[in-house]
């Protein structure tokens, strides 16, 4: 058989094939194989059985949509939101939570043994969330105007900044479709900006709450200073909504689809909320970086402390510890906690949070965590247990050939992507350490996220 029979492509666009789909993507399509050939295809489900047109054709796999379903997956369930497939978040509520979990277990199993070729000693099942509607304490949302020029918001399109009007998302709690819409009409004198010809104001309403406490703050997003008219607007929402307990302002003027910009200022009520989270107060500002699913990063956080196991005589070192709730919510039973960021006012936050706290047990340095981390391994600091909780990119080599010199009995890692967990999971095992446990969380019910917690150990030598 020639070389160019053996890589023919056998599907072209606009053709119609047989497909039963036999996996699914983090992005929400589903795989099946014509001839051995992978096509992708949206809104579809394990063991969906269809016919697929072809609308795009690669040199190694095809993208299709459906033009009929022959036998419908089990897994199948009617969407429960006016605007699945058009919004860019959600993209698994045409199956069941059940069929989500089992797919979302296997995006994690799949990456630790196809990226890291690794199997941990103990797979535990996911912590699935418990609560699917209302379970997100943030909303941003971008402004735009109907054809009569009257203001709307809604989310994005995927892979596009096209505005898809819609208010009652199922995601947030439903008191915030209520601001929204008296947003709408407080706000109809202020246009909304566009971003092709940098014109208007309103550029997104964005909106947080604590989960605890049920305090509200309304940050209005817009290209210029507007403080005065925006006063009697605020107190108006301050008084019809009593969880609302801060108006900010946020003036971002530069030509960039960055939602925050550098300076906010208060409206009226208070500049930050209040919260607890793993028993810790906190306090958040439009800026903080705060878990958006509450209750579910409890758990997670609440599973890490039980790998992590802290005794009284161990330091625990904190790397990316953000505000420094991971290690704050382990010192009880720490002897001494240790956290590296490199935000400054994450650092401050962190260290205003312990204080609040009445935690005495604990440090905190602002820098790089690779840097302060090789530097921490150059003193000789020898942690017993070191925590990692990393951006989406993972570790750099410069903090886990520190994590390795520092050669601690444990390593905890927390991480929002599966494939940079088991890439730098991986370069660990190489390197002394193995994989003990394994357990993905799910913070993010609905999308195609997935968040996991690894037990790593030393190897005696």
């Amino acid at each position: 058989m020639s070389k160019q029979h053996e890589t023919a492509v056998p599907v072209q666009k606009n053709q119609i094939v047989p497909l039963t789909v036999t996996g699914l993507t983090a992005e929400g399509n589903g795989v099946g194989r014509y001839e051995g050939f992978a096509v992708f295809v949206p809104q579809t489900a394990v063991g969906d059985e269809i016919r697929a047109k072809i609308v795009k054709v690669e040199k190694r796999c095809a993208f299709g949509i459906i033009e009929e379903i022959l036998s419908p997956s089990p897994d199948r369930v009617e969407p429960d939101c006016p605007v699945f497939q058009k919004c860019g978040g959600c993209v698994f509520r045409h199956i069941s939570y059940e069929a989500e979990q089992r797919d979302k277990t296997g995006f994690v199993r799949d990456a630790f043994a196809h990226i890291g070729g690794l199997t941990p000693k103990e797979f535990l099942p996911i912590f699935g969330a418990q609560q699917l509607d209302g379970c997100r304490n943030k909303a941003q949302y971008p402004c735009g105007a109907d054809e009569t020029g009257a203001l709307q918001f809604g989310f994005y399109a995927a892979r596009s900044h096209r505005l898809i009007p819609h208010t009652d998302c199922r995601l947030q709690p439903p008191l915030f479709a209520e601001i929204l819409r008296r947003c709408a009409e407080l706000l109809q004198d202020f246009p909304p900006y566009n971003e092709q010809t940098g014109e208007g104001v309103l550029r997104h309403i964005y909106l947080r709450k604590g989960y605890h406490s049920d305090e509200v703050m309304v940050c209005i997003v817009a290209s210029k200073k507007i403080l005065a008219p925006l006063k009697p607007i605020g107190e108006t929402l301050m008084a019809e909504f009593p969880q609302i307990v801060s108006v900010m302002l946020n003036i971002n003027s530069k030509a960039t689809n960055v939602i925050l910009g550098a300076k906010t200022v208060c409206v009226c009520g208070k500049d930050t909320i209040s919260d607890t989270f793993c028993g810790i107060p906190v306090s958040l500002s439009p800026q903080s970086f705060y878990q958006v699913n509450t209750a579910q990063a409890e758990r997670l956080f609440a599973e890490a402390r039980r790998l992590a196991d802290p005794q009284k005589h161990e330091l625990l070192l904190d790397l990316y510890c953000g505000t420094g709730v991971i290690g704050l919510s382990m010192a009880d039973a720490a002897g001494k906690v240790i956290g590296v960021e490199v935000v400054e006012q994450a650092v401050a936050d962190a260290k205003e949070n312990a204080k609040r706290a009445g935690i005495s047990n604990a440090e905190f340095y602002a820098g790089d965590a690779g840097a302060i981390a090789a530097e921490f391994a150059q003193n000789g600091t020898k942690p017993d247990v070191i925590v990692l909780d990393p951006p989406r990119k993972g570790c750099d080599t410069v903090t886990l050939d520190a994590c390795i010199t520092m050669a601690p009995d444990r390593i905890v890692m927390v991480s929002c992507n599966p494939a940079t967990a088991a890439r730098d999971a991986k370069y660990l095992t190489e390197h002394g350490f193995s994989l003990d446990v394994l357990r993905p969380v799910d913070l993010f019910p609905r999308t195609g996220h997935v968040e996991c917690v690894v037990l790593m150990s030393r190897n005696e030598s």
